[in-house]
């Protein structure tokens, strides 16, 4: 049996599928060390010996988040130590007066220049001296460092130079040694540079971490990569910076594998969890990219192209300075967490709100435990009359209009995955999952007309399923500068060669792999690019699929406008052998209410019914208001939806007409 887990910043989540069905656990997240609840998790399901532990991690991207990192020594061509301060020059509040510059992983005492050069052909030109290396080595050791990134211009061209250096730090007993042609070997120098600092900066928490694991674990670990995919735990400790996406891309994964159960291939997913909401497009499959931003550093690698708000269920509602209620992005976390949880916590959060709205019903307990307390929540509410002006406000009022602004965060993010990039979101059915994902699914739907909501078997812990049913793969990238027609062919062909054979050997020990290569297009004279599938048969075709992918992204293409293939991308993909959707039992009659309670929807009070999620069978239906419980997640029926159980367990909610 294996076990799917995933760490979130209020749960940790975790399902196994054996002969008598799915397993489910949710235990809170262990603080400071998220390992504790993984192995607490893992036995309190009854799996003494799983076959694997497959996990989504938050190690490396909290470790960003809090700069809680190594301390990195940098290693550079002569001239170029300040490319990490220096950066894009990018202004992310434009009109700030007074911007401030967020700090480089890597200070400037620790950064440290070298005299080699290659030129952007790949020709070496000057190498590496010994004398000068060993002198290197010296000064790193004397800075104490516990990592080494190597980033040398060019590299991704030739990565000889960057070898040599590595080679010569790694004898002198330096640890963790990064260089940038096998983290990122692509052009940008300061995406490059970035990429393999935050890799070296994240190799010591995420080696101790994994040290940890290893060490207590019942089994042996997989670790959920950025894409969605698996690497061992030796290639994590490697590329620690490949998990930086890990738990939100396990979601993307899960939702894909759900709703495809149900005869859905073009989704939405809404992850919101107790600290944070992830959404992603997925028009047929996942959406790639190899641009991402943590903690304020620059990453470039594969991932999912997912993007993030800080709107959860222990997201604090506040007053600024100026009297306006504002939601965000500060958590309660897990410890003490919202007022509700009656832990400590007295700050309002989200989930209160949704409790003194009735939408959380009286009696529920979160995970199958945790008994909500509804006066805590109300307290909570009516604190922030303190500063609101009027401060007679009821906490009913209060809790809706925090729900409003919670639900306006979350609507900007999943406009910005659809309309801002090209697509209607009508076209498209919102998977919501998460803790919190399907208390607000309805609500965002009908904000963006989207038709259908889905709700899977066990939303809670949908991360965790992505873990399980994730494949094993690793990702290629290299840098060529070609032109777009037929006479670069054969150029392609000979790299793609060179890429097939690194992944052949790289997963010989999973299988044979499936290759699925890209290419990164652009018309010449553009500064970006975008990825399109390539079939190594064929150029002419991938540039077709580029102007139809320009067109649908900026409203326009240039067919007669050269374009240039600048990077050539492969995935070496093993098909994990993952679970059988279950089938529910046919429902027979209506479903029966378990309670009766009231809820507040628009300003109104609503008689509304409480179901069971255990007791709906295929094909009963619900209309709301209605309330469906499980032990790891909670759905809200809203008014004018229509809820129907399918054939796989999932709960397909549609407008009614």
């Amino acid at each position: 049996m294996r076990v799917g887990v995933d760490v979130g910043g209020t749960f940790t989540d975790l399902i196994a599928f054996g002969e008598g069905g799915p397993r489910i656990g949710k235990v809170p997240t262990a603080a400071p060390d998220p390992s504790v609840g993984v192995i607490q998790g893992v036995e309190d399901l009854g799996v003494s010996s799983p076959d694997a532990i497959l996990h989504g991690s938050t190690v490396a991207t909290n470790a960003l988040l809090e700069r809680k990192g190594a301390r990195v020594g940098l290693v550079t061509t002569r001239g170029f130590g300040d490319v990490l301060e220096i950066g894009r020059q990018n202004r992310p509040r434009l009109y700030e007066i007074e911007p401030q510059k967020p700090a480089p992983l890597i200070p400037g005492e620790l950064r440290f220049e070298l005299t080699e050069r290659t030129a952007a052909d790949g020709t070496a030109l000057v190498r590496p001296d010994p004398e000068e290396l060993e002198l290197l080595a010296r000064r790193l050791v004397a800075a104490r460092v516990e990592a080494v990134a190597i980033c040398f211009l060019h590299s991704y061209a030739n990565p000889e130079n960057e070898r040599i250096a590595a080679a010569a730090l790694k004898g002198a007993g330096l640890p963790r040694v990064s260089i940038s042609a096998e983290v990122f070997p692509e052009f940008r120098e300061f995406e490059r540079t970035s990429t393999v600092a935050a890799n070296a900066y994240l190799s010591e928490p995420v080696e101790r971490y994994l040290h940890t694991l290893n060490r207590d674990a019942p089994g042996p670990l997989w670790i959920v990569q950025s894409n969605g995919g698996l690497l061992t735990t030796e290639e994590t400790a490697q590329l620690p910076v490949r998990t930086v996406l890990s738990g939100p891309a396990g979601g993307v994964t899960g939702a894909i594998w759900s709703a495809g159960a149900s005869g859905y291939s073009e989704i939405v997913t809404f992850d919101m969890g107790g600290t944070s909401t992830d959404v992603s497009l997925c028009p047929g499959g996942p959406l790639h990219t190899n641009s991402g931003v943590v903690g304020q550093v620059p990453i470039s690698i594969d991932m999912i192209d997912i993007h993030t708000v800080g709107a959860g269920g222990g997201s604090i509602a506040w007053v600024d300075e100026g009297g306006a209620l504002q939601v965000g992005p500060q958590s309660a976390g897990s410890e003490p967490g919202p007022a509700c949880y009656g832990r400590g916590g007295i700050l309002p959060t989200v989930s209160d709100a949704n409790l003194v709205l009735g939408r959380l019903p009286l009696g529920v307990r979160l995970g199958g435990r945790m008994e909500l307390d509804h006066a805590r929540a109300i307290s909570a509410m009516q604190s922030l009359n303190e500063k609101l002006p009027g401060h007679d406000i009821e906490a009913v009022e209060i809790a809706a209009a925090v729900l409003d602004l919670a639900n306006a965060n979350m609507e900007s993010a999943l406009r910005l995955i659809t309309i801002e990039r090209g697509f209607d979101p009508r076209d498209f059915a919102l998977v919501a999952f998460g803790g919190a994902g399907p208390l607000h699914a309805c609500e965002l739907a009908e904000r963006l007309r989207i038709k259908s909501v889905l709700v899977p078997p066990h939303p809670g812990v949908l991360s965790a399923l992505g873990a399980l049913v994730a494949d094993r793969v690793r990702s290629y990238s290299r840098t060529v500068m070609l032109p777009g027609d037929s006479g670069s062919k054969d150029r392609l062909i000979e790299v793609a060669g060179q890429l097939a054979g690194l992944a052949r050997e790289d997963l010989a020990s999973d299988g044979d792999p499936r290759l699925a290569f890209g290419l990164d297009l652009r018309y010449e004279g553009q500064s970006f690019e975008l990825t399109v599938p390539w079939d190594t048969d064929s150029i002419s075709g991938s540039i077709d699929r580029f102007h139809r992918a320009h067109d649908r992204r900026y409203s326009y293409s240039l067919p007669e406008h050269p374009v240039q293939i600048v990077s050539i991308r492969l995935d070496g993909i093993v098909q994990t052998d993952a679970p059988p959707a279950t089938a529910v039992a046919q429902g027979h009659g209506d479903p029966s209410p378990s309670a009766n309670v009231r809820s507040y929807f628009d300003s109104n009070l609503h008689a509304t019914p409480v179901f069971g999620r255990e007791d709906l069978g295929s094909g009963h239906m619900i209309s709301g208001p209605a309330i469906v419980t499980q032990d790891d997640c909670t759905t809200v029926v809203a008014p004018g939806w229509l809820a129907r159980m399918d054939d796989a367990g999932t709960l397909v909610i549609s407008q009614r007409d």
